[in-house]
């Protein structure tokens, strides 16, 4: 098992990252729990795991129940966040209760927006079982929903208590799921540790085949990136934005789905990672060959490129830039980019010509 810790003073946490941690929960959240303990998950979730999960923290003498909500990117909206608010106050949940998000990126984001705003603050938990929750969305505290406006504009910093990865749970996911999970991994190799990156080039497909021992590898060190520029930049004021990497350009693109089904948040990663490359080539920053390297690599593991690739999506240059426009990370009515000089070194700027980009997007 690899530990790492989270260090932010009176709200630094621990993830776990192992096989066989579900059959583990009960013992690992007992020191957290000061009175119910609410299990938040999916459909889908649910029939894999919820029976044997609840079974497992009830033999550790917790008092635990569940809430089950609609599989999908369509939950993370105003609707499921006061359905789920409901429900759980339905439970009669005090701030001693613990909230446990077991599932992947969507229920983790609604879950922990949830918590952060129940009661002004419950404590809660976080239980991934997708790689892309394991290696991102799980860690460091980030929560929301979608506005109609674009993808987690509504929302709070609100760190969990603990982070249980089991890897063992990543064998029970379809492979397209997988590997757009996989898109959040390579973007650290890509932002900020070339070493990690040529590590993913050998490792990543026996990995992905189901490879205990290096996927526990290539999660916690996914992990643990994130941990430290989280713990050097909470709230996104500086080099956190660095993990922004592929999103501006993905965020976009995943609105101009209506964040469907056609284009996954990891696929949209991917996607984003190449364009931001191909500009970052454009504006003269980055040496073309390491775009050709990420590109190729993407390619390797099933992972889109272009946005021709994209099923039924033929949106205009103008209606993507309209959708950056309305992203999070603007400032000052400019969009930001995270841009490349090349593998392992990332930069954040707002200095970017409106005509580069539309160049990018139209090619």
């Amino acid at each position: 098992m690899e530990t790492i810790a989270v260090s932010l003073g009176a709200r630094s946490y621990d993830i776990y990252v192992a096989p066989g941690l579900l059959a583990e929960a009960g013992a690992r959240l007992k020191p957290f729990a000061r009175g119910m303990v609410l299990v938040v998950t999916d459909e889908n979730v649910a029939d894999l795991y919820l029976d044997d999960f609840l079974k497992n923290l009830k033999t550790a003498g917790l008092d635990a129940r569940a809430v089950v909500m609609v599989p999908g990117e369509e939950s993370k909206s105003f609707s499921s966040l006061e359905q789920l608010c409901n429900a759980l106050l339905d439970t009669g949940i005090d701030r001693g209760g613990l909230i446990v998000a077991l599932g992947g990126g969507v229920i983790g984001d609604l879950a922990g927006f949830a918590a952060a705003i129940l009661k002004r603050g419950v404590d809660f938990v976080q239980v991934p079982t997708t790689l892309l929750s394991q290696v991102d969305s799980s860690v460091g505290g980030k929560t929301g929903i979608n506005a109609n406006q674009g993808k987690n504009l509504i929302g709070a910093f609100h760190q969990p208590r603990l982070v249980l990865a089991d890897t063992t749970a990543l064998s029970t996911l379809p492979k397209r799921e997988l590997s757009a999970g996989y898109g959040e991994v390579v973007k650290y190799g890509a932002l900020g540790d070339a070493e990690y990156f040529a590590w993913l080039e050998t490792n990543a497909v026996k990995a992905l085949a189901g490879d205990a021992e290096i996927l526990v590898r290539m999660v916690s060190h996914a992990c643990r990136m994130k941990a430290d520029i989280v713990a050097r930049d909470e709230r996104e004021s500086g080099v956190r934005a660095l993990l922004n990497l592929g999103h501006t350009f993905g965020h976009a693109l995943e609105a101009a789905t209506g964040f469907s089904d056609r284009l996954k948040h990891g696929e949209g990663v991917a996607l984003g990672m190449a364009l931001a490359f191909r500009l970052s080539v454009e504006l003269g920053l980055c040496p073309a060959a390491d775009a050709d390297r990420l590109i190729d690599h993407l390619k390797t593991v099933g992972l889109p490129v272009d946005v021709a690739a994209v099923p039924g999506l033929r949106p205009t240059v103008d209606c993507l830039i309209d959708h950056m426009h309305h992203d999070k990370k603007v400032k000052n009515g400019k969009i930001n980019f995270v841009l490349a000089r090349r593998i392992g070194e990332s930069f954040v700027t707002a200095d970017v010509p409106v005509d580069a980009v539309r160049k990018v997007l139209q090619a």
